[in-house]
C-alpha cells in the first residue's frame, strides 16, 4: 500500500460530539447571541475539526514549499527564475515576510524544497531545509506535461510525509509557498475546477503588464488544449498542468487532515492545491480554513469551488503563508474566546429576557 492509500484509509471526520459541546459553551457566554460573529464560528469549527473541546491550538507551524517552473522561462512572471533559490535563502535567514509575521504570531516556519533549481544540501545537513527535491523544476507545460503521473504522486506524498514527521508537535498547520511562475499553473487549476474561462482567473501574479498578462493567458489555453487534463482525476491534472509545490500542498492537507489537524489555506497558490487535496479526498476540505482573500483574481473563483469564506481580506498578494500567518491570531482568539470568555451562569449575571 502506497503512502497516499494509507493516508486516505479511515479518513476522519468532523466530531460533531465535540462541536457540539463547543456551540453549547459559546452560546451561554456574557454577550449578546453570538456576539462575535466568525470568531465565535471559527471556535465552534475548530473544535470539531480537532475532535476536542477546548481544541488545540498552541503549537503552529507553516511549511512553505518552494519548487520552480519549466513555464516561466516564457515570462509569465516579473521576476527571472533564480528568484526562487534566492527568496528560500531569504527564508533560511529570516528575512522575508512569512518569518516576519510568523515571529509576531509565535508560529514555526518550515522550509521544504520539492523542486527548487539549486543546491541545498549545507542547509539540509543543518536541518534549515527538508529535503524533497523531486526535480530542478517542472517541465514547460505548453510542450506537454509539467511532470509524469508517478511524480504528481510523489510531490503529494511528499507533503504528507512532512505533514506526519510534523505531526506530533503541531495542533495548527498552514500552508505557503515559493515559486516564481506559479500562478500561472494555479489559474490553469482553477480554470479546470471552476469550468471558468481563462481570462477569468488569471491574474497579474507578480506585477505583469497587460501584454505579459495576455501572454499568460494564451500560454495556459495552449497547455491546458495541449495536456487535455482529466478533470475527473486531480493526480492527472497536477501532472499536467501543476507544480511540484502544488502538490506538496496538498499533500501537507491531506496529511494534517488524517491526524485531526486544521489547516490555514494560504493565497491563490495554496488554494490550488487545496483544490487538489478536496478532490483526491473530499472528507480533507472539512479541516481546511481560508485564512485570506488575495488580489488575483482566481482566488475568488477558488474559494467559492472549496465553499471557502474567507478571514481576512487585506488586499495580499505576497503568497509565502503570510495570509496563513496572519489568520493564526484569528485562531488563537476564537479558542481564547470559548475557554476564557465566562458564560451567564459563572459570572453571575442575567440573561436576556430574564
Amino acid at each position: 500500500m502506497t503512502l497516499l492509500e494509507a493516508t486516505l484509509q479511515d479518513f476522519p471526520r468532523i466530531d460533531m460530539e465535540a462541536r457540539a459541546a463547543a456551540r453549547s459553551r459559546l452560546e451561554q457566554l456574557t454577550m449578546p447571541h453570538w456576539g462575535l460573529g466568525r470568531l465565535m464560528d471559527l471556535a465552534e469549527e475548530l473544535a470539531g475539526m480537532c475532535g476536542a473541546m477546548p481544541p488545540p491550538v498552541t503549537a503552529k507551524t507553516i511549511v512553505t514549499m518552494a519548487a520552480d517552473h519549466g513555464i516561466a522561462a516564457q515570462g509569465v512572471s516579473g521576476y527571472p527564475r533564480e528568484v526562487t533559490l534566492q527568496m528560500v535563502h531569504n527564508f533560511v535567514a529570516g528575512g522575508a515576510g512569512i518569518n516576519v509575521l510568523s515571529r509576531l504570531a509565535g508560529v514555526r516556519v518550515v522550509i521544504a524544497d520539492l523542486g527548487v533549481d539549486g543546491d541545498f544540501s549545507e542547509l539540509v545537513k543543518v536541518g534549515k531545509i527538508i529535503d524533497r527535491k523531486i526535480a530542478r523544476g517542472t517541465q514547460d507545460m505548453t510542450r506537454g506535461p509539467a511532470m509524469s503521473r508517478a511524480e504528481a504522486v510523489q510531490a503529494i506524498e511528499a507533503g504528507i510525509a512532512i505533514a506526519r514527521e510534523l505531526g506530533p508537535e503541531t495542533d495548527v498547520f498552514g500552508t505557503g509557498e515559493m515559486g516564481i511562475g506559479n500562478t500561472t499553473p494555479s489559474s490553469a487549476i482553477v480554470a479546470l475546477y471552476a469550468r471558468a474561462p481563462i481570462a477569468e482567473v488569471t491574474g497579474r501574479g507578480t506585477g505583469i503588464d497587460d501584454r505579459q498578462l495576455a501572454h499568460k493567458i494564451d500560454l495556459i489555453e495552449k497547455a491546458i488544449a495541449a495536456n487535455a487534463p482529466d478533470i475527473t482525476d486531480p493526480i492527472d491534472i497536477l501532472a499536467k498542468v501543476g507544480g511540484f509545490e502544488i502538490g506538496g500542498i496538498a499533500g501537507i492537507i491531506l496529511g494534517a487532515a488524517s491526524q485531526r489537524k486544521p489547516v490555514l489555506i494560504d493565497g491563490f497558490i495554496s488554494t490550488a492545491g487545496a483544490l487538489i487535496a478536496a478532490h483526491v479526498e473530499p472528507r480533507s476540505r472539512e479541516f481546511m480554513i481560508a485564512s485570506h482573500r488575495s488580489m488575483e483574481p482566481g482566488h475568488r473563483i477558488a474559494l467559492k469551488c472549496l465553499d471557502k469564506k474567507p478571514l481576512l481580506d487585506l488586499d495580499l498578494r505576497l503568497g509565502e503563508g503570510t495570509g496563513a500567518a496572519l489568520a493564526m491570531h484569528f485562531v488563537e482568539a476564537a479558542v481564547r474566546i470559548l475557554t476564557e470568555v465566562a458564560t451567564f451562569a459563572e459570572a453571575r449575571v442575567s440573561q436576556a429576557g430574564t
